[in-house]
């Protein structure tokens, strides 16, 4: 008889032998050597660009933290010859002790969150938008999860890391396969309602709410492995295995690594899950989830400082130094670190990558020209503003102008572009009619709405990008773009014609319409070069990959979490996509409906009436712009944001009227997200709706009259507030300032009661990122 013996749980760890075992331990958690070596810089969606310093250490914070986790499996593995979780391994007060060893951000305390100063405005990371549980919705926290995280192993690793793993009795089909088979096309249809400026917003406002990053190479496990060589799957590579067998022999270059496998690395895991998801893996917002209009300001005070005009003291952003348009319009500043990859060659030498609040600016033609008018916008607002109200201070005018382009963004959002992708029905059903602001709401971006629903916007790429002239025909002097030209390329718009070209074919071509046979473009999904990459990229494949990364649940899952009939039978799944060969694709592909992921199974639902969605995205796009917009304390709507006055004003304006107000464009029609063909439709500009800042008109108090404007404070401002009845200067220090002196003077007697502090330079020291190692061991000294 053969007995089976279960070799015994390794006994819990005592904070002091965990605290040894993480500090002396020789390996890392795949047993390379550890090596002091310099943290790599963070990716998004397969190109390199340069995160805020803030989350490149969370992001370390929570890679040494999964990778200690992971030598810790790894020894008790060896040790009792068998698989544990980490939840076995280690019990609260061990898994708050590692969390610290890591160096994970704590809770912010929300006592953090009294005073006045966040009464008034938002703050720029979205932190204490909630005053109760400050970090809901704030920028380098991580997204939520509306249903448990599916990994393999439970914890971490990904549907597909085995790959001789089972699923419901059949392997998962490969990412590329998949993408070959049912998603690429070769052609699109045209939407006979919507212009392209519709796809061009949705991909714009997902830049404001969510930002995952990725970890280039093996700094996660401290080694010296490179993802983009790499072709297993060994953390943090995940690489996108290409199946020779379904591969053109006239497109395999070699049996070498690039013909095997695209390079994909794992999205850099956040530090520890929120309560109630166990030890699972979970990955990074790194901007603020609220619609805040943080693409235009940043989402870190170094970077809002380093977005605006501080020296003009006139509260306006900052602009480029060297060029303008014709008309002396400015266009976005450039990068600081020069040469950047998008001046590197070609015509494009020394027109440097643009630098806004949202990395990913320099992506596309007309994410560069949305980034440009609201740029314009702000300035002209700050102008106005100023102007009405000569008392206010440069931060007054900021944040007051910052105030009405956060609204702005909210209101063109929600009125008048989610109503067209989920349509009227479904907005009624999800998100329905403002109730007011609700404190126990948690806006933070979904990990769904984040890595799937909201790529549907991803099957309306288009192939070409039309420039238009004055009479919204091809322009002969700037002709169309294939995609790949209209990429990485700020300098189209200094030297071919401005903002103009570009912004009237987003308004007056149609947009791409999907359609379950005819998905993504083979621009994108056979030939996408991005910068830092040498090998074509696939975005179906990434998609599908990150989906899976992410551990997100499968379609029928989210299909019943939605209340929809959940998929069984083949004459299911055509019902719902409305294409029985498009099904049986699917089906031959994945086995069992509870294999299909989700992005792909939402992409093909046929679309509810009036909507570009399906009734899965419909649903899970509609609970978090609800979500949004009810947990967001300022939002435009909410009470004591904006007077009545000036709620009249923000709802009369329209992007119609800021295209009017920031461009040459003299005609447009007063929806631009439908398709208009000119001259049908289109109205002057002089017959638009514009907003009256007269609403915002301030007199200035008695006691201001009485003790008159403070004086200016170098390298710091000071913003007005009413305490007691009294007026109060409360004062603050730019990013990389400490204040010295009286943080608030207040007006009595005809005086203010003390003299403007000073605000003196302070060295901010980041975190030691240069070896895992050495963090532990100075926190280990610093504990003792």
């Amino acid at each position: 008889m053969l007995v089976c013996v279960v070799p015994p749980t390794p006994s819990t760890l005592s904070s002091s032998s965990l605290r040894d075992f993480l500090v002396s331990s020789p390996q890392d958690a795949d047993g390379a050597s550890s090596q002091r070596r310099r943290a790599a810089p963070l990716c998004s969606h397969g190109f390199r660009f340069h995160f805020q310093p803030q989350t490149q250490e969370i992001s370390r914070s929570g890679e040494i933290f999964h990778a200690a986790l992971q030598i810790l499996k790894n020894a008790a593995k060896q040790k009792y010859n068998r698989n544990f979780t980490a939840s076995e391994l280690l019990s609260q007060e061990n898994l708050e002790l590692l969390a610290e060893l890591s160096q994970c951000p704590t809770e912010t305390d929300p006592a953090v969150c009294e005073g006045s100063h966040h009464d008034k405005y938002r703050s720029i990371s979205g932190v204490c938008n909630n005053r109760q549980n400050p970090d809901w919705g704030a920028a380098n926290t991580a997204l939520v999860r509306w249903l448990p995280a599916e990994y393999e192993d439970g914890e971490e690793e990904p549907r597909g890391w085995d790959p001789q793993r089972l699923h419901h009795g059949s392997q998962l089909p490969l990412p590329r396969r998949v993408s070959r088979e049912v998603v690429r096309t070769s052609c699109k249809d045209a939407d006979a309602a919507y212009s392209q400026l519709l796809a061009d917003w949705g991909q714009y406002i997902d830049h404001d709410v969510t930002l995952t990053p990725q970890s280039l190479s093996g700094a996660a496990s401290w080694t010296q492995r490179d993802c983009r060589t790499s072709c297993e799957n060994l953390h943090p590579c995940f690489p996108i295995q290409v199946s020779l067998l379904q591969t053109p022999r006239t497109e395999i270059r070699s049996e070498t690594q690039d013909s095997l496998c695209m390079p994909f690395q794992r999205s850099t895991p956040a530090c520890c899950s929120r309560a109630g998801s166990g030890m699972q893996r979970q990955q990074l917002n790194a901007v603020s989830s609220f619609i805040d209009a943080s693409l235009v300001y940043g989402h870190t005070p170094q970077l809002q400082s380093d977005l605006r005009d501080l020296s003009g003291r006139s509260g306006k952003l900052a602009v480029n130094g060297r060029f303008q348009d014709r008309q002396g319009r400015p266009y976005l500043p450039f990068v600081a670190e020069t040469p950047s990859a998008c001046g590197a060659a070609g015509r494009g030498r020394g027109i440097e990558c643009f630098r806004a609040g949202e990395g990913r600016v320099n992506e596309g033609l007309p994410l560069i020209v949305l980034h440009t008018l609201w740029l314009r916008e702000h300035n002209r607002l700050a102008d106005t503003l100023k102007l009405i109200n000569q008392h206010w201070s440069p931060e007054a005018v900021f944040q007051e102008a910052r105030k009405i382009v956060g609204a702005l963004h909210q209101i063109i959002t929600m009125r008048d572009y989610i109503p067209k992708v989920i349509g009227a029905e479904s907005f009624e059903r999800h998100i329905g009619p403002y109730g007011g602001y609700d404190p126990t709401v948690d806006s933070s971006a979904s990990n769904v709405f984040a890595t799937a629903a909201f790529r549907f916007g991803h099957a309306t790429i288009p192939p070409i990008l039309s420039r238009l002239n004055e009479s919204f025909q091809e322009d002969r002097r700037f002709p169309r773009l294939r995609l790949q030209q209209a990429l990485f390329s700020p300098w189209r718009i200094v030297k071919e014609g401005g903002i103009e070209p570009t912004l009237r074919g987003m308004v007056a071509t149609a947009a791409a319409v999907a359609a379950p046979d005819s998905l993504l473009v083979e621009e994108v999904t056979e030939s996408l070069l991005v910068l830092d990459s040498q090998q074509n990229l696939d975005l179906a494949a990434l998609n599908l990959q990150r989906g899976r990364d992410h551990g997100l649940p499968g379609y029928n899952d989210w299909r019943g979490f939605c209340g929809l009939k959940r998929i069984a039978t083949l004459d299911d799944l055509a019902e719902v996509v409305r294409d029985r060969r498009v099904a049986e694709k699917i089906l031959h592909l994945y086995q069992h409906p509870d294999n299909i992921d989700v992005w792909l199974g939402g992409l093909v639902e046929n679309f509810l009436p009036g909507s570009r969605t399906g009734p899965l995205f419909a649903c899970l796009i509609g609970k978090q712009m609800k979500l949004l917009r009810d947990g967001d304390r300022f939002w435009w709507e909410a009470d004591g944001v904006f007077t009545q006055q000036q709620r009249e004003q923000l709802w009369k304006t329209s992007l119609s009227r800021i295209i009017c107000e920031n461009s040459d464009i003299q005609e447009i029609p007063a929806d631009p997200f439908r398709l208009a063909r000119y001259p049908d439709g289109f109205l002057p500009c002089s017959a638009v709706p514009a907003l009256s800042l007269e609403a915002w008109r301030d007199e200035p108090s008695l006691g201001l009259r009485l003790c008159g404007s403070p004086r200016p404070v170098d390298n710091g401002d000071f913003l007005f507030s009413s305490r007691s009845g009294k007026l109060t200067a409360l004062y603050a220090c730019f990013h990389g300032f400490q204040l010295e002196g009286a943080a608030e003077a207040v007006c009595e007697g005809g005086v203010w009661s003390a003299d403007p502090p000073c605000c003196s330079e302070t060295r901010l020291v980041a975190r030691d990122a240069a070896d895992p190692q050495t963090f532990l061991d100075s926190n280990q000294t610093n504990k003792t």
